[in-house]
C-alpha cells in the first residue's frame, strides 16, 4: 500500500511517497519517490507515479490459512482484552476496583458498534419503536412506586467451607451450594443492591436518591409523553440504551457481573389481549420450559412457532420477540449452537412478571442469562399511576374507553454480556502466523 509522508528537515517540509510490503512475514517500508515541498505538488506527483506503476503479480499460495476455533476461560479472556486494548480494570494503576471496567481504544469502538447495530435493528429499521434517553438519577419516588425500594432484595451468603462471599436469590436459599467448592452457605441476611446517593450539597438539606438499578422505569414514567408526542399507536415499543448500577456483593466473571453496566432495553406495549400480527419464523433453538426443568428433562430443539403452537410459550408476542433477539445475535456472527431459551420457574419470577423467558448463552462457566424477556402486564404503569396520581391511560377509539396498556415483552440485554458473546465466538487461532485472530462481523469490527 502506497502513502504520502511529510518530513520536516531544518524547519523545511519535504514530501515522499512510501510503500509498505510484507517480506518474510514482516512489514517493511520502502521510499518510492521524492514528491516536492508542497502538499498539492506531492499529491499530483503521487497520482502520476501510481498511474504509471504496473500492478505486481501476486503469487497465490496453495492451500488455506488454517484458523482453529479456540475456547478459553473467562479469566484468559479478561487477560486477552487487557493486553490487546479492549478492556482494562478501572483505575488499574491503583490496583483496579472490583466490578468496574474501562474500555480501551479497540473496546470502545466494538462497544459503540454493538450499541449502534442494536439501535439500527430495533429502532431505526422499525416503524413501531422509538427511543428515549433517561436520567441516571431521578425522583426517588420512582423507585418506591416500582417496588425496588421494598422488593429489590438479594440474599447475602458466605460459604462455610472456603469463605466465598456471594449472593443468591430468595428462591435459591437451601437449594444451591458454593460454585467454587460445593460447600454449604451461611445466610447473612437480605440486602438491597441499589447505590444510594445524596442530592444537594448540604447534607442536612439533601434528598436521598439512588443510581438507577435498571433503565426500564423512566420508559414507564415517560410513557404518556412519548405516546402523545411521537403520535404512536398500539402496539409499539420504547427503547433505551443507558447505564445502570447495582452494588453487587461479589462482582465476577469479567464483564458478566459488574457494578456499573449498560443496558439495551425495550418495553413493548399492546392492548390487553391484542394478537401479534408479525410472522413467527421457523428458526430452531433449544427450548427449556419450566415443565422440562421440573421433570429434569433435557431441553428440546424446536422452532419458535412450534413452541407457541404447543403452548410452551404463553403468548405469540413472547415467541416473536425471543426469535427477533436470537436473530440479532446470529446475524452478527454469533454461534447459534451456543444459544437456548429458558423459562423462569414459578419461584424465580420477578414480582411483576406474568411469564419470563431468558435467552441464554453457553459461556465458559456454563449456561447463563444473556437477555431477559418478561411479560410485565400493566404492573408498572398501574404502580406509577397509583403513586403519582397522574392518569397514564390511553383512549381506545373503537370502544371509546380508556385503559392501561400491557407490556407484553421486555427484551432487556446487558451490553457487556453481548460484548462477551461476540468476542468469544470471534476468537480463533491462526496456526500459520501463531497468532490470535478475531473474526468479527464487519458491522462490529473496531478496525
Amino acid at each position: 500500500m502506497a502513502f504520502i509522508v511529510k518530513k520536516t528537515i531544518h524547519g523545511k517540509e519535504y514530501y515522499y511517497l512510501n510503500e509498505n510490503k510484507r517480506v518474510e512475514g514482516k512489514v517493511k517500508t520502502k521510499t518510492l519517490a521524492y514528491l516536492g515541498k508542497t502538499k498539492k505538488e506531492a499529491e499530483k506527483k503521487a497520482r502520476e507515479i501510481l498511474k504509471k506503476k504496473k500492478p505486481e503479480k501476486v503469487g497465490i499460495k496453495e492451500g488455506k490459512t488454517e484458523m482453529v476455533k479456540q475456547d478459553i476461560s473467562i479469566e484468559d479472556m479478561a487477560t486477552f482484552c487487557k493486553r490487546r486494548g479492549f478492556v482494562y480494570p478501572s483505575g488499574d494503576i491503583y490496583g483496579g476496583f472490583a466490578g468496574f471496567w474501562d474500555f480501551g481504544h479497540l473496546g470502545v469502538e466494538l462497544k459503540n458498534n454493538i450499541k449502534q447495530s442494536w439501535w439500527d435493528f430495533h429502532v431505526r429499521q422499525r416503524e413501531d419503536i422509538v427511543g428515549i434517553d433517561g436520567s441516571i438519577i431521578t425522583n426517588p419516588k420512582v423507585w418506591e412506586a416500582s417496588g425496588h425500594v421494598s422488593n429489590f432484595l438479594d440474599v447475602a451468603v458466605v460459604c462455610k467451607k472456603c469463605g466465598n462471599k456471594t449472593k443468591i436469590d430468595k428462591h435459591e436459599v437451601g437449594k444451591v451450594n458454593c460454585e467454587k467448592c460445593g460447600g454449604e452457605f451461611d445466610i447473612k441476611g437480605e440486602f438491597n443492591p441499589m447505590f444510594v446517593t445524596q442530592v444537594g450539597p448540604i447534607k442536612e438539606d439533601s434528598l436521598k436518591s439512588y443510581l438507577r438499578p435498571e433503565t426500564a422505569q423512566l420508559i414507564f414514567t415517560n410513557f404518556k409523553h412519548v405516546y402523545d408526542n411521537a403520535r404512536m399507536k398500539l402496539p409499539f415499543g420504547i427503547a433505551q440504551i443507558g447505564k445502570a448500577f447495582r452494588n453487587e456483593i461479589a462482582p465476577r466473571d469479567f464483564l458478566f457481573r459488574t457494578r456499573e453496566f449498560e443496558q439495551m432495553e425495550i418495553e413493548y406495549f399492546i392492548k390487553p389481549g391484542q394478537k401479534c400480527f408479525y410472522e413467527i419464523g421457523n428458526i430452531k433453538i433449544l427450548v427449556y420450559s419450566a415443565k422440562m426443568q421440573e421433570s429434569e428433562k433435557e431441553p428440546e430443539k424446536m422452532t419458535f412457532k412450534q413452541a407457541y403452537k404447543k403452548a410452551i410459550m404463553k403468548t405469540d408476542w413472547h415467541a416473536y420477540w425471543l426469535e427477533q433477539e436470537f436473530l440479532w445475535f446470529i446475524n452478527l456472527g454469533a454461534n447459534p449452537e451456543k444459544f437456548r431459551v429458558r423459562q423462569h420457574m414459578t419461584d424465580e419470577k420477578s414480582h411483576y412478571a406474568l411469564d419470563t423467558w431468558d435467552l441464554e448463552y453457553e459461556f465458559p462457566f456454563g449456561w447463563k442469562e444473556l437477555e431477559g424477556m418478561a411479560n410485565r402486564t400493566d404492573f408498572d404503569l398501574k404502580q406509577h399511576e397509583k403513586f403519582s396520581g397522574k392518569d397514564l391511560k390511553v383512549f381506545n377509539e373503537e370502544t371509546k374507553e380508556k385503559f392501561l396498556p400491557y407490556v407484553v415483552c421486555e427484551p432487556s440485554l446487558g451490553m457487556g454480556r453481548a460484548f462477551l458473546v461476540f468476542i468469544f465466538d470471534a476468537y480463533y487461532y491462526d496456526k500459520e502466523r501463531d497468532n490470535i485472530v478475531l473474526k468479527l462481523h464487519p458491522k462490529l469490527a473496531p478496525i
